[in-house]
């Protein structure tokens, strides 16, 4: 049997990344929830009631899938308190490559004021991706790697 693998197209790269983020979040003891509408929030990892949380603890995260890697933020996610942008990445590759990174919309917005991306004119209309994220970028990301003790710890404790 011959197997062909073709481009994906970014629907296909929105899926796998969404399932993918579902799976770790899953695996790290965490419920998720998806919202019927994409308006800046694309689900909700939360924990119940148990002997882990006194209570009902919940975070909004907007993900960001690229095949290969890609970094960007937007201004409009500002307004979400407690946001968690999560940024999958390599899901063209083998499934032992994905990686995920979650930061807070402020993390983010510091990360890209210290590569230089908040003096860019695509910042100053409110948004600024880049997809050939440089060593610099990927030593600032790599304490946000995320494992399933890391999913926990991000939304269990509120930062």
């Amino acid at each position: 049997m011959i197997s062909v693998q073709r481009p994906m197209d970014s629907q296909v790269v929105e899926l796998l990344g969404r399932n993918r983020l579902t799976d770790e979040i899953l695996r790290s003891g965490l419920e998720v929830a998806h919202p019927s509408r994409d308006r800046g929030i694309d689900l909700i990892a939360y924990a119940d009631i148990d002997t882990n949380v006194p209570s009902f603890i919940a975070r909004p995260i907007q993900m960001k899938a690229a095949s290969t890697q890609s970094f960007g933020i937007n201004k409009k996610y500002e307004k979400f308190p407690n946001l968690l942008i999560a940024f999958v990445w390599n899901l063209a590759r083998g499934s032992n490559e994905v990686e995920t990174f979650a930061l807070s919309y402020q993390e983010a917005v510091i990360f890209a004021s210290n590569m230089g991306y908040t003096s860019s004119p695509s910042w100053g209309t409110g948004s600024y991706t880049t997809t050939r994220p440089g060593v610099k970028l990927r030593d600032l990301l790599a304490p946000y790697r995320m494992t399933p003790a890391r999913w926990w710890e991000r939304v269990t404790s509120g930062t």
